[in-house]
């Protein structure tokens, strides 16, 4: 199998200037709603319309697997926990769960590489992923899987009807692969990448620091191969959302993006489909040191700053709000002429 992507469309500017020029005569000073002016611009880019329309699907996929690494202490908690949350996602009982409902989303949890059985494993890659620190974390076959399938769950979701489409991540050990991704796609160190991750103590951090050296020493040759880079270095998980961004590119949809292990997801996919980064606005900054390079690397500036580390696709959809509001105001605000008022002189 090889992984191609078409060549990746750029939203509409034509959209984009309408939308700009609209906000021009809506009720309000020009530019006196900030970043809602430009996010709204965005989504009308991306809907290819303006004013655009407000979104009616928007939809959270929690990308579920175990990673080999978190084997060797890298985490604050056991790898039973990923099996453990995944059944918490399907019962309504997490985070994403509870600020979807709010948000207006609905959510999909899929097992791509849960090292147990779960009631969503129909797209399970394999059980678990090699440690990274010391082998790789698939063969290239499972990478190029993986990939496919994250296309799929796009192309589902999209002819299903979503027209938003956010991606979260389950997976204790899973700062330590995006760490790693990060690390070799924007030629930073391992300090520079290391992150407390769900909470690990001095020596987790030294033993996570470690294991990111040695990966990185094995990612770092094949970097120019995006698959071979996931086969090496990310799990089933990460590469699936990797094959998810590109492809929602491809399909003209808007993401969401969320934090550290998204992001690193994201690197990996604007190199499978260049371009796609314009499909996609960063929810929040996390407070993972790899997740401001792997922003910074995107050229995306993050929405919010609450400090968050979850996961989950949590701080995505904790910026959902704003995108629909960005969206709404250019769709619904009165103009000078409809309401009667005088506009600047």
């Amino acid at each position: 199998m090889t992984i191609e992507f078409p060549s990746v469309e750029p939203p509409s500017e034509h959209a984009r200037t309408e939308a700009l020029a609209r906000h021009a005569v809506l009720t309000k000073p020009v530019g006196s709603l900030g970043r809602l002016e430009d996010l709204g611009a965005w989504v009308a880019a991306c809907q290819g319309e303006c004013p655009p329309r407000p979104f009616t699907r928007p939809r959270v996929v929690v990308f579920a697997g175990d990673h080999g690494v978190a084997q060797h202490g890298v985490s604050a908690y056991p790898p039973e926990v990923t099996g453990q949350m995944v059944a918490n996602f399907l019962a309504g009982g997490a985070a994403v769960n509870v600020l979807a409902t709010a948000a207006g989303a609905t959510v999909r949890v899929v097992d791509l590489a849960v090292d147990s059985d779960t009631a969503v494993g129909d797209f399970k890659v394999r059980r678990g992923s090699g440690s990274i620190d010391r082998e790789d974390a698939l063969t290239r076959e499972e990478a190029e899987r993986a990939v496919e399938v994250g296309r799929r769950l796009v192309d589902d979701e999209v002819d299903g009807g979503a027209d938003l489409l956010i991606a979260g991540d389950m997976g204790i050990g899973n700062t330590t692969p995006a760490a790693v991704l990060i690390a070799a796609l924007t030629g930073s160190e391992p300090v520079a990448v290391v992150g407390r991750g769900t909470g690990i103590d001095d020596q987790g951090w030294m033993r996570k620091t470690a294991a990111i050296r040695d990966a990185l020493r094995r990612a770092r040759p094949v970097i120019n191969d995006p698959v071979a880079l996931l086969a090496a270095s990310s799990g089933a998980d990460i590469a699936a959302m990797a094959g998810f961004l590109a492809q929602a590119a491809v399909r003209k949809t808007p993401v969401i993006l969320d934090g550290v292990v998204v992001g690193a997801a994201a690197v990996v996919a604007e190199e499978l489909a260049p371009g796609a980064r314009d499909w996609w606005v960063a929810g929040h900054r996390s407070v993972e040191p790899a997740h401001a390079l792997a922003l910074g690397h995107l050229s995306l500036d993050p929405l919010l700053e609450f400090g968050m580390r979850l996961g989950e696709g949590s701080g995505a959809v904790a910026a959902l709000p704003l995108v629909v509001m960005a969206t709404r105001i250019l769709a619904e605000m009165a103009t000078f002429d409809s309401a009667g008022i005088s506009g600047p002189a």
